[in-house]
């Protein structure tokens, strides 16, 4: 039986709720969806885009919750269906919860944004200071309005370190997180052209991911990217806020994390650095450029913790890409193996390019190829075009193969390929689906990379259904 979160009493004091029906003595978890609810949890009847949660109140229920937040609105007729705590506004009233459960650790606090990189720096982070003291993080990229304070709620009150993404589509979305959030450390992975469509430049989007700085803990650190064009904009905005302390990484030579070396490898890397001027190598048990950068700035927020440098450079040796994030599976075919990596969750010009270079570093088999299945990035503004035809370099540079592209955006980019590279191109995913199912081969390494919107991932599902999982060796 997993251990008490909130006892009934404290979690409708927090959420500022009136209680209807039998108070629980303990809740021991929250969530949002009856599909993943657990025995013993709240369950937070959140109105969303699609969903009102208040349809899955009696759902909730009958599956155990021990408890189900519900608005004024819905309250008379739920009346008399169980243990109730009634809210005016239930997405509110969880912001409160988390903003007292936030107030009640006195845990190391860190978030993490970035227009990349934050949730596999989110993932490094959990593993490398779990193995130091109780860590809590979120189970996804839980970084929205609604995410981040059902994190803090979920947040056991006896942790030695919570880890916090934060994210963003639009101007005024971090702030309030950062808010909540209140960390001790707050990680800037790097600006990129993401969201463009809500923001006038890059220079405008470095300034809303700035927002965490503002809301640091007093004398807190605030650790950014030193290679990149907007470095210099975001320190001066750090140095204005509440930070006692502003460490850089990167390959800069001024940065305080730099990168002195690494080896590039299918599916890891060996990486030589300086922490603040002490010597460390490690291995990277997770692939990609991209990755080693963002080891560093784990390693800035391991040292500006106080916690063991030594420890959480082995640790990151047990690394692993995320689903949807570059994880990768063997798939059995006749005449041998196919090799697929899932980068479906999302897609941005940044990520894009590096998901097409870790496609470059791996090797084929037989007649094997490297093949690039692509969905529209979307959110990009006036400049998506241009953005997704500049994927045409990195293609060709990476001596991908064939490329196999669906969505109005990548039909620009597969059309400026050099026709030997051309797969197939189709309007979107569903109808790429069945071509590329017909079209791989033994021995080839597919990458299925697209934003979230282009869906992207029944492809991987579709090949992973044909296809068996070859079994993971002793």
């Amino acid at each position: 039986m997993k251990d008490p979160l909130w006892t009934g009493d404290r979690l409708i004091a927090a959420l500022g709720a009136r209680a209807d029906g039998p108070v629980p003595a303990a809740v021991t978890g929250a969530s949002i969806d009856t599909r993943t609810l657990e025995p013993g949890d709240a369950f937070f009847a959140i109105t969303g885009e699609a969903r009102n949660g208040h349809d899955f109140v009696k759902a909730a229920l009958d599956k155990g919750a021990a408890l189900a937040v519900i608005d004024e609105a819905h309250a008379a007729g739920f009346a008399g269906a169980g243990s109730l705590a009634i809210v005016p506004d239930v997405l509110k009233a969880m912001e409160k919860a988390g903003s007292a459960r936030r107030a009640e650790l006195s845990a190391k606090i860190v978030s993490v944004t970035g227009s990349v990189g934050k949730t596999g720096t989110k993932e490094a982070l959990r593993l490398v200071l779990s193995r130091q003291g109780k860590t809590h993080a979120p189970v996804a990229s839980y970084n929205n309005h609604w995410g981040v304070p059902l994190t803090l709620v979920r947040t056991p009150a006896d942790v030695a370190y919570g880890v916090y993404e934060i994210g963003m589509n639009s101007p005024g979305e971090i702030l309030p997180l950062a808010r909540l959030v209140r960390p001790h450390v707050s990680i800037i992975t790097t600006i990129a052209p993401v969201h463009l469509a809500a923001f006038s430049s890059l220079e405008g989007i470095a300034e809303e991911k700035a927002g965490v700085f503002w809301e640091l803990e007093e004398g807190g650190t605030a650790i950014i990217n030193a290679d990149i064009p907007q470095s210099q904009l975001l320190r001066d905005i750090a140095k204005s806020g509440p930070a006692g302390e502003i460490l850089t990484f990167g390959t800069s030579p001024d940065a305080d994390v730099r990168l002195i070396s690494c080896s590039l490898k299918p599916d890891m890397s060996t990486v030589e650095a300086r922490v603040l001027g002490e010597p460390v190598t490690y291995r990277l048990g997770s692939p990609g450029r991209h990755i080693v950068l963002n080891s560093l700035a784990v390693l800035a927020a391991v040292k500006a913790l106080g916690a063991d440098l030594a420890l959480a450079a082995l640790s990151l040796g047990d690394l692993t890409p995320p689903a949807g994030r570059g994880a990768r599976q063997r798939l059995q075919m006749p005449g041998g193996v196919l090799t697929l990596l899932d980068e479906s969750y999302n897609g941005n010009p940044a990520s894009m390019r590096a998901a097409i270079e870790n496609l470059g570093r791996l090797p084929v088999e037989g007649r094997g190829r490297r093949i690039a299945v692509l969905g529209d990035m979307l959110e990009l503004g006036p400049s998506g075009g241009d953005l997704h035809k500049g994927l045409g370099e990195p293609l060709v540079a990476n001596a991908i193969d064939k490329v196999f592209a669906c969505g109005p955006l990548m039909k620009g980019l597969y059309e400026s390929l050099p026709s030997a590279m051309r797969g197939a191109y189709a309007n979107d995913a569903g109808a790429l689906e069945p071509l590329v199912l017909d079209a791989v081969r033994a021995g080839d390494v597919v990458t299925v990379k697209g934003s979230l919107g282009s869906r992207m991932g029944p492809i991987v599902k579709a090949l992973i259904a044909r296809f068996p999982a070859v079994p993971a060796e002793d």
